[in-house]
C-alpha cells in the first residue's frame, strides 16, 4: 500500500509551478513498541485524568495553559490558538539558492521526499530539478506544515527531489558551554601519526546496510523466544572494558589489530578473484573427426 502524502500543493519558482506531494523518507514502522500491562489479568493498562485535587476529569473538557510564574497558568482553548494559526499557502515558494556546504549540519532535521503530482505539472517539474541539478545548489524555501511554517532546503535526488526541514536558530544551542571546559591540550605528534595510520586502514565506503540497530535486533529474538515458549532469550553483547591506561600502547595494539585483519582481508579478495578467473575444469569436448569423402567412381 503507497503511503499517504504528508502534504500537497504547489512547487513554484518565480513564475513557474507545478503541482507537488510530499512523502515521508524515514518510517518508524519497524520500531519495537510496548504497550503496559497488568500480568495478573492481561489486560492493557488505559490511562484516566485527575487533577491535582484528586478529581477525574473528562479529557475532552480540559485546556490548554501556558505557565507564567509557579503553578499560575494562561489558559487558551482550541479556538484561540486556532485563530493564530498561519493560513497554509499550499505553496513551496523558492527564495533563494544557497551552496549545500553553507547549511551548517546541525540544522539539518527531517527528510521528505517530493514528486510530481500528476502528469500536468510533470513537465515543470523536471526543468525546475533539471536546472537546479545544473547549477549545483540547494534552494531554500518556506513551507506551512501542520500548524508550523518550516524553512526547508530542496536538492533533486533522482527523479525527484528531496525536501529536508531545516531547524530555526533558536532551536540549535551553542556550543560554548559545552566546549569551554574541554581542556586545551597538544597531542604528541607520534600518537596523532599512529591514529591517522589507524584511520587510513579503516577508511571504507559509506554502507547505511552494514549499520543495524542490535538492541533492537536483541528485543525481536527476546520476542520470538518467548513467543516459542522457551522463556529465554537474547542478549546483546556488552561493550568491552579495557581499561588501557597507556594511550600510547593503546594506540600501537589498535593498529597492529588493524594491520592483522588487513592482509586477511585482501587474501580473502584475492582468493574469491582467482576462483572467478579460474578456468572451468570440465574437459572440452572433442570435435567430430571430419568424415571421408566417397572416391569417384
Amino acid at each position: 500500500m503507497a503511503a499517504r502524502p504528508t502534504w500537497g500543493g504547489h512547487l513554484r519558482l518565480s513564475l513557474v509551478s507545478c503541482p507537488v506531494s510530499l512523502f515521508p523518507a524515514t518510517t518508524t514502522a519497524h520500531d519495537v513498541r510496548f504497550h503496559l500491562i497488568n500480568p495478573e489479568t492481561g489486560n492493557r493498562i488505559r490511562t484516566r485524568t485527575f487533577d491535582a485535587e484528586g478529581d477525574e476529569v473528562e479529557r475532552r473538557d480540559l485546556v490548554r495553559g501556558y505557565e507564567i510564574e509557579k503553578d499560575e497558568y494562561i489558559l487558551l482553548t482550541d479556538e484561540e490558538i486556532k485563530s493564530v494559526r498561519l493560513e497554509s499557502t499550499k505553496t513551496i515558494d523558492i527564495e533563494r539558492f544557497v551552496d549545500a556546504a553553507e547549511i551548517d549540519r546541525i540544522y539539518w532535521d527531517n527528510p521528505y521526499y517530493l514528486v510530481p503530482d500528476g502528469k500536468a505539472g510533470a513537465d515543470a517539474f523536471v526543468v525546475i530539478r533539471t536546472a537546479m541539478e545544473k547549477s549545483a545548489k540547494v534552494a531554500l524555501a518556506r513551507v506551512v506544515m501542520g500548524t508550523r511554517e518550516r524553512i526547508v532546503a530542496i536538492e533533486p535526488r533522482g527523479a525527484g527531489m528531496l525536501v529536508t526541514t531545516l531547524r530555526t536558530h533558536d532551536e540549535v544551542r551553542g556550543s560554548d558551554e559545552y566546549f569551554e571546559d574541554v581542556p586545551k591540550l597538544k597531542a604528541d605528534a607520534g600518537m596523532i601519526e599512529i591514529a591517522e595510520r589507524i584511520i587510513a586502514q579503516k577508511a571504507g565506503p559509506f554502507d547505511p546496510a552494514e549499520f543495524k540497530d542490535r538492541y533492537e535486533d536483541a528485543l525481536r529474538a527476546l520476542i520470538e523466544s518467548k513467543r516459542d515458549g522457551d522463556g529465554g532469550g537474547t542478549r546483546a553483547p556488552a561493550p568491552r572494558e579495557d581499561n588501557v591506561i597507556d594511550l600510547m600502547e593503546a594506540l600501537r595494539r589498535s593498529l597492529e589489530g588493524s594491520s592483522a585483519k588487513a592482509p586477511a582481508r585482501v587474501a580473502a579478495k584475492a582468493k574469491t578473484a582467482a576462483k572467478a578467473k579460474a578456468p572451468s575444469k570440465t574437459k572440452p569436448k572433442a570435435k567430430p573427426a571430419p568424415r571421408k569423402r566417397a572416391a569417384a567412381k
